[in-house]
Formats: C-alpha cells, structure tokens, sequence
C-alpha cells in the first residue's frame, strides 16, 4: 500500500445466514461425493437398515438418498435445516461421539448451493415435505410418505456456479460417488445399499445375516471382490485400550496404487497419515518396489482416546496416543504375515493358468471316435524307442523320490529344470518353486532372527559426527535416541541444537549419517515415527541373505530339493522373496487336465 493513501478501517459485518451456510458448504460439501457421504451417514444414524441412492450427471443434476430409518417428526423438519442443530449430540461432551455425524452442518450447507428438499415420515405419525431453495426455506407442507426419510437434492452448486467448474467429468464423479458408497457399505455389513447412476444400477449390497465377521467376511467379499478376501489374512489384536481387526491381503496380491486400503476408527471412515504409514511399516519388507498393499482395518477404542472433530468433513482424526495406535497396526500386520508361512496369493497360480492358455478363442476339436491302434500297427510303433533328436536334460531328472507327508503343502519335489525352478506333486495339483528367491527369504529371515536376538553389532565411531540442526529437530531426533540406539545408532545431545553420532550400526560402515537423521526427522515431521534406519538395516541382511542363497544353475539333489520345501512351510513370509516377488506357484489339477481338454 501507497505510505501516502489515508487508512481506512475496515467494517465488521455480520454475515447473513445464507452467506454463512454458503461459506460453510464450501468446507463440507467439496464435489457429489461429499454430498452423498453426509446423506448416507444421517441415513445410517437414523438407524436405516435399507438405503437407496439414486444419482444423476455424476451427481450434478440429481442426488436422491432414501432409507427406512426413524424418519423426523414435521415439527423437525425446519430445525433440520438450521445450522448447528442435530439429535446426535447434546453439546456436553465433544470426545463422546458414537455417531457418524455431529455438526448439524450438512443438510443447511446442502440447502444453501442447491435445491433440496425432505420427505420424512416417522412411523406413529403422518408425512411432511420441506424444501429450501439457495437458502430460501419454505413451509412445512404435509406429503404421503413411507416411514423412513427421502432427500433430494437437485442442481448441486446452482447457487455457486463458480464451484461448477472446479468438478471433473460425469464419470468420474460417479466413481467418486461409487467409492464413498463402497467405503461406508463395508462400515455397516447388516445395511442394504444401491447406488444407481443415470437409471442404471451399478452397486448393489442386500444386508449381510449371522454373525459380525461373518457378516463382514461376507460383505468384503461382495465390495472388494472375492480374489481379495480368498488372498486376505483376518487381523484381531487388542493393546492399551484399542482393538484392531480386519483383513490385511497376502504381499503378493498387491496393487500398484493405495487404492484398495480402506481403514476405520469406530467404524468411520477415514484417512488417516500416520495410519497409512503404519500399514505401509507392516509391509516393509514383503512388498515389491512400487507396489501397495491391500487392506480394510476397523480400529475400535473408547471416543475418549481419540477425536473426531478435527476437520469439518470428519475425514481425519486425532489420537490422544497415536504411538500406541500405530504400534499396534503395524505389529499386527508384521505377526499376521508371519502367521501365514508360506502362504502366495491364488491369483499368481490363476495368471499362470492364464499364461499357459492358447492365444485362439477358436474352440478346440477333439476327435469322439477315437480308438486305440490295432495290435499290428502298436507293433510296429514301438512306443519305446527314444525320439530321434531329443534327449532328456540331465537337471529336469529327479532322483529317487524321497518319503514325504502327504499332506505337505507344498508336496514332494520331483524335478527341477533350467537349473532353478523345484517341480513338486501335490494331492490335488503341482508347484514350481523358484529355487534362488525361496532360499533368499529363508536366509534373510534367519538373518534377521540372529540380529534380533544378538542385537545390531555397533561401529564406535573414532572421531564423532556433529550435526547441525535447529533446536526443535534436535529435541525430536533426541526423544527417539533409545529406539535408534536398539539398531545400532547412538546419538547424544552436543549443545546448541546440535547432536553427536557416536556409534553406528556395523554393517553400514559406509553410512551417510547427516542424510539418514535428516530423512529420520522429516518422517516424524509428517508420520510422527520412521522406520528408515530399520529399512536400512534390512536392505543390508537382504543384501547379504542373496548373496548367500543358492544361486541359479546350481543343481539340486531330492533331499536338498524336499528340504527346502519343508523350510519354506516352516517359515514366515516365505510365500514371497526380499523384494516381494512371489516364490512358488500352484497349479491345480482340475485346471491342468482342463489344458488338455479332459475336463469341461
């Protein structure tokens, strides 16, 4: 500003109630899918068992939400629509929250930038409508209903046309909205839900029956797809207070992007940084580069120990101990992987299937008349005699079978080719084994074992390393130094904001010390805990565990073969290799013979 333009002091103003709900729906309602979300969680509040919701454009044009659930008396309707007011809580106590919605901010920040309107009928008594119009609300009008309550809101930022602009194509809109749906059909398993987009249904979920996991088994199944639940490890630990269950998917079914991570506290969906961490910490070391784990987890707690109301749209959330809630995700995950031995996802053995399929889509023919040769032509065949031009490879020949249960699951090794890959029979099936990677695992979690139990061997360092850094990085590098110190690196104050690393982890002798702390700090800055020194530490016993497995072209006698099947049974997160590879795939029999054309 021009030193010689006169100040002028600005008015206050109180905003009128319009504007303010206006300003309101700017922070709740960002695009349809948050429109649908608030919608649907009133619905679940209000105790619906059945919710139907009916979109149009993506949700531009049209949103329609009806449920079966309590409905509201007409006496109700206008303070519905008045900020602030809701049934859920009564103002006492802000951490006592049960219920998906709180505010009272969603139905007047919808009614301020769209036209809404409200059917309800609660079941004793006689059905209203009222409808609120870019804020204008009008009379309470009486209106035939069905128990329950219909939202309708059409024309969504008609008030606001600017925030048109900002919203993507009808497609992808709709998918948004599909998602929000997903995400809180697998919150409420015993709630029926259909999403129906342009008249044409897209999602459907009739209400889940029997008991809770049962009825969530059930319902992950229908949501994230039956591949994802056959290939998923159930989750059920308690700690301080907290109870995490859920299902957690193998390291090899993964994705190649976090779009199939879904986690609740309370059952409330969320999004959550140090959550996402935490599940990302449990895979450390099972999963691909570049590749995400798949995962729904309910996290349960007393409303106490966590709250809700940290950001308008309800989608984060704020621990009173976020240590403990990581601690137990990621020590869950890690002990749930291990449980599952040498378990590999079925969809590795379905895609091999794949692979062995002719590329035609032409049928084939089999002959239904054939009959065996006389006894003159077989004669003359001499089905014995070796094939001109064809020799057996010495390394694809087994020596002799050796006594194996026959209930291993991973069976009796009967050959092994190219120098590397293990042939195992089965009872129902066969495995290939990748020879080098299953070993590599199985060093490595030796390695890691001895480490654990001997402790990280230390380097003392002759002269210190001083690290410059502001005082409040110091005091937070310095607030982890006992846990840093387990892994082999000691750190002490040095005064002035500055710490000293006197020992390092031996086996990283060419350490860039200053990097790793700074890496360190902005894990804590964002996750509020880091596991780089750990990855660190890992990526060197996995260095060391490859390079003492057995190496490819190496052949292998039955016992050692049988030997190394009987490890990888015994072993944890040995279904994968160091980088998250799969180690060993199925192919069962039904689907071999299939190949052939001997069964439909």
């Amino acid at each position: 500003m021009n030193s010689q333009t006169p100040h002028i002091r600005p008015v206050i103003r109180q905003l009128d109630e319009a504007t303010a709900n206006r300003i309101a729906a700017g922070e709740v309602v960002e695009r349809p899918a948050s429109a649908v979300k608030e919608l649907v969680e009133n619905a679940l509040d209000a105790g619906a068992t059945r919710i139907d919701i009916a979109i149009q454009d993506g949700g531009k044009r049209l949103i329609r939400v009806c449920d079966n659930g309590c409905g509201m008396a007409p006496d109700d309707l206008p303070l519905a629509l008045s900020r602030h007011a809701t049934s859920k809580i009564d103002g006492s106590d802000l951490l006592a929250i049960r219920s998906f919605g709180f505010r009272g901010e969603a139905l007047p920040s919808l009614g301020a930038v769209g036209r809404l309107t409200i059917t309800s009928r609660v079941r004793s008594g006689d059905g209203a409508t009222i409808a609120v119009t870019g804020g204008a609300i009008a009379p309470v009008r009486p209106s035939a209903a069905n128990p329950g309550t219909v939202v309708e809101l059409r024309d969504l930022f008609y008030a606001t046309p600017a925030r048109l602009k900002f919203l993507r194509g009808d497609r992808a809109e709709t998918m948004a909205v599909a998602e929000c749906v997903r995400r809180l059909a697998m919150a409420e398993p015993f709630a029926g839900f259909t999403l129906t987009a342009d008249d044409r249904e897209i999602l459907r979920c009739d209400a889940e029956t029997g008991d809770p996991l049962g009825a969530l088994h059930a319902r992950l199944a229908r949501v994230m797809g039956r591949d994802f639940i056959d290939n998923a490890i159930a989750l059920d630990a308690e700690r301080d207070g907290l109870r995490l269950s859920g299902f957690a998917a193998l390291p090899t079914y993964s994705r190649g992007a976090a779009v199939a991570q879904h986690l609740y506290v309370n059952g409330r969906p969320v999004r959550d940084k140090m959550l996402t961490g935490a599940l990302r910490a449990g895979y450390m070391d099972v999963l691909a580069s570049g590749r995400h784990p798949a995962a729904v987890l309910y996290l349960a707690c007393d409303p106490q120990l966590v709250d809700v109301n940290v950001h308008p749209a309800k989608a984060e959330v704020r621990f009173r101990d976020p240590q403990s809630a990581r601690g137990l995700l990621v020590s869950a995950l890690r002990h749930g992987l291990a449980g599952a031995g040498h378990r590999a996802s079925s969809t590795v053995g379905d895609a091999a299937m794949a692979a062995f399929r002719a590329e035609t889509t032409a049928p084939r023919a089999y002959p239904m008349d054939y009959r065996p040769p006389a006894p003159a032509i077989r004669a003359s065949l001499d089905l014995q005699a070796p094939v001109p031009g064809f020799a057996e490879a010495p390394s694809a020949r087994a020596e002799d079978p050796v006594a194996v249960p026959d209930d291993a699951p991973l069976g009796a090794a009967r050959a092994q080719i190219h120098e590397n890959y293990i042939i195992a029979q089965t009872v129902d099936g066969l495995v290939i084994v990748d020879g080098h990677a299953a070993h590599e695992r199985l060093v490595y979690e030796r390695l890691k074992a001895q480490a654990a139990a001997a402790g990280i061997a230390r380097q003392v360092l002759l002269i210190p390393e001083i690290i410059a850094l502001p005082d409040h990085d110091a005091a937070r590098i310095l607030a982890i130094a006992p846990d840093l110190a387990e892994l082999g690196l000691v750190i002490e104050p040095f005064g002035g904001g500055a710490v000293a690393v006197r020992e390092i982890p031996a086996m990283l002798a060419r350490l860039d010390t200053q990097a790793l702390i700074r890496d360190i700090l902005d894990d804590l800055v964002e996750l509020d805990a880091s596991d780089r020194l750990r990855g660190r530490i890992d990526a060197v016993l996995s260095s060391m565990a490859c390079h003492g497995s057995v190496r490819s072209g190496r052949r292998m006698t039955a016992e050692e073969m049988n030997a190394l099947l009987r490890d990888m049974e015994r072993t944890p997160r040995s279904g994968q290799c160091n980088h998250g590879r799969p180690t060993w795939v199925k192919l069962r029999l039904p689907d071999i013979e299939r190949l052939f054309g001997r069964k439909d």
